[in-house]
């Protein structure tokens, strides 16, 4: 009764009250197992319902992606970083947080390519190989790396800045970091929304179905354990309504 009380009173959204709800029941099975409790209360407890078919992470189209990464002064090593890292994004599909967790090792040769290897959630380790023009920023970015003294091939990839300098420290860049440094970089580049890290991830799903992609590389690609999540970063509707509503004349 308690949890379920706990949960009518939270005054958030339905998937806010679901993840909190998640959270609670991670905790509890955590003490029935370590023999504290003997049952999970918030087993039996349901949350509202909610369904979504579409997300909710602003979208950016293909030419505004590219506005935004050639829009980048990489005269510095902190542009070279952020252009690396915003395509790691958009050609990936990556999460932020998998991509801040990056060590140098993570990015490496193999039959020819480049590669990059992810550390996503719940431990999971997803390598892909690189796009072209991904290819061309990571090493761009890494040849900034690899000055003397930048640190060994265990130390942290994307690293945050020193002061207003422009260079790296070996420290690595945070995820509010990265957030604040997306939403100055959309706005240099004239993006005329508020866009988030989410948003190369969807905008990069989205793009890959336009061009003729599958969904289910592209759940792979995301490493979605559901081709449903995948869907819900899919816009190509978007596109299809607006064409149609463009048929009215009034």
């Amino acid at each position: 009764m308690h949890v379920a009380a706990y949960v009518e009173a939270l005054p958030l959204s339905a998937p806010s009250v679901m993840q909190n709800l998640a959270a609670l029941r991670v905790l509890f099975d955590w003490l029935v197992t370590g023999q504290v409790i003997p049952s999970n209360p918030a087993a039996s407890v349901r949350g509202p319902r909610h369904s979504s078919v579409t997300g909710k992470t602003p979208v950016l189209e293909g030419a505004e992606v590219r506005a935004v990464l050639d829009a980048v002064d990489v005269s510095l090593p902190i542009g070279l970083r952020d252009r690396a890292l915003m395509a790691i994004m958009a050609y990936t599909f990556a999460r932020v947080g998998a991509v801040i967790g990056m060590r140098v090792e993570d990015v490496y040769q193999q039959g020819g390519l480049r590669w990059v290897r992810l550390h996503e959630k719940g431990g999971k380790r997803h390598e892909l190989p690189c796009h072209h023009e991904l290819a061309e920023h990571l090493g761009a970015y890494m040849a900034a790396l690899a000055a003397p003294g930048s640190g060994s091939k265990k130390g942290w990839l994307f690293r945050s800045a020193i002061a207003a300098t422009g260079q790296l420290s070996e420290r690595p860049l945070r995820q509010a970091d990265v957030y604040r440094m997306v939403a100055r970089r959309g706005l240099a580049a004239g993006v005329g929304r508020s866009i988030g890290c989410h948003s190369f991830r969807a905008s990069g799903i989205t793009e890959y179905l336009k061009a003729g992609g599958r969904l289910d590389v592209a759940q792979a690609m995301a490493n979605h354990s559901s081709p449903r999540t995948t869907g819900l970063y899919d816009r190509r509707s978007n596109r299809v309504c607006l064409d149609e509503v463009e048929r009215l004349r009034f």
